[in-house]
């Protein structure tokens, strides 16, 4: 069905923070059916059985998209599916969350090593620093930070945890250079998260696709800009032969 998306969320915020991106995007497309879907609640870090959980879970013949680390696993998703994928959007993906000798434009390992801990010792703190993190970068980081909070579901710290080891392991180069659908992966130019370098070297890896960056924006900034990341996104869908 080339009208209806499927997007993922990030890691520990569940789909709320997607609502208002969805609500522009029906709002601009009444055709469009948009739906959100959680991410896995695994005690298993294994990529391949995240992945394989969200294919036998969602509708295929579809968009696929997401947020953060929601995007990677789309993007997995996608290269698993191939021609049974429309397309695939990221927003705020980064191919390899976590740093690596040919990928610096990430996170430290030590970082997130720590960041890992915290996850499992101090599950509240950590989720609050997230949102922090995620928020940090907004030109209302405050208002940002409050929106943030809001529908954010209970999670088990186990899940979360391997929620956070899945996003460690995660490199999505390969799947996105085999993928053959058109895709389009949207960054945002202020990132505490995912530098915003890793947008120019995404273009170079894959100088086929579109990859934009959005200047003075968050990790959050779909919740930032909603209706104008949903006109980019419709542009695209609309490009790409949805019409």
């Amino acid at each position: 069905m080339r009208n209806r998306l499927i997007l993922l969320p990030g890691w520990g915020l569940g789909t709320a923070a997607l609502e208002p991106l969805a609500a522009s995007l029906r709002a601009q497309d009444a055709r469009l059916q948009v739906e959100l879907a959680p991410l896995p609640e695994l005690a298993d870090a294994d990529v391949q059985a995240w992945v394989d959980y969200l294919d036998r879970k969602l509708p295929s013949d579809t968009w696929l998209g997401g947020w953060s680390l929601g995007g990677m696993l789309a993007s997995e998703l996608a290269r698993k599916r191939g021609d049974h994928c429309c397309g695939l959007l990221t927003l705020a993906s980064n191919p390899c969350f976590v740093a690596r000798a040919d990928w610096p434009h990430g996170m430290a390992d030590d970082t997130f090593g720590t960041f890992l801990d915290g996850c499992r010792s101090h599950t509240c703190v950590t989720l609050k620093r997230f949102r922090t993190l995620c928020s940090d970068g907004a030109l209302q980081p405050r208002t940002l930070l409050r929106q943030l909070g809001v529908g954010v579901p209970e999670t088990d710290p186990l899940y979360l945890a391997t929620g956070l080891e899945v996003l460690a392991q995660l490199d999505t180069r390969e799947a996105l250079q085999a993928y053959g659908g058109p895709q389009l992966h949207l960054f945002a130019g202020s990132d505490a998260l995912v530098p915003p370098e890793a947008a120019k070297a995404l273009s170079e890896l894959l100088p086929d696709v579109e990859v934009g960056l959005v200047e003075e924006s968050s990790h959050a900034f779909l919740l930032e800009y909603p209706q104008e990341l949903a006109a980019g996104i419709k542009s695209f869908l609309h490009e790409s032969g949805d019409d």
